[in-house]
């Protein structure tokens, strides 16, 4: 019941970080700020922490499922 619970999590928080993530015209990351950039990183500081956040959720996601598979061919 508990990895079902934050399979669900995971999966709604990973939605919102993809969604946050600038594409090639722009995204919601650009609302909240997120669309300034430094003319030499190429991406920005802020950018650069989404990706790593969003590849850490990412991975947590990929975990509950193999858990979750786990479980259900064990019971």
């Amino acid at each position: 019941m508990g990895f079902s619970i934050a399979l669900i999590v995971f999966s709604l928080l990973l939605m919102l970080l993809v969604l946050m993530h600038k594409g090639k015209g722009g995204g919601l990351s650009d609302m909240f700020g997120g669309g300034m950039q430094s003319s030499v990183g190429g991406s920005s500081v802020a950018e650069r922490n989404l990706d790593r956040i969003t590849v850490v959720v990412g991975l947590l996601w990929f975990a509950c499922i193999v858990v979750l598979g786990l479980l259900v061919k064990v019971g």
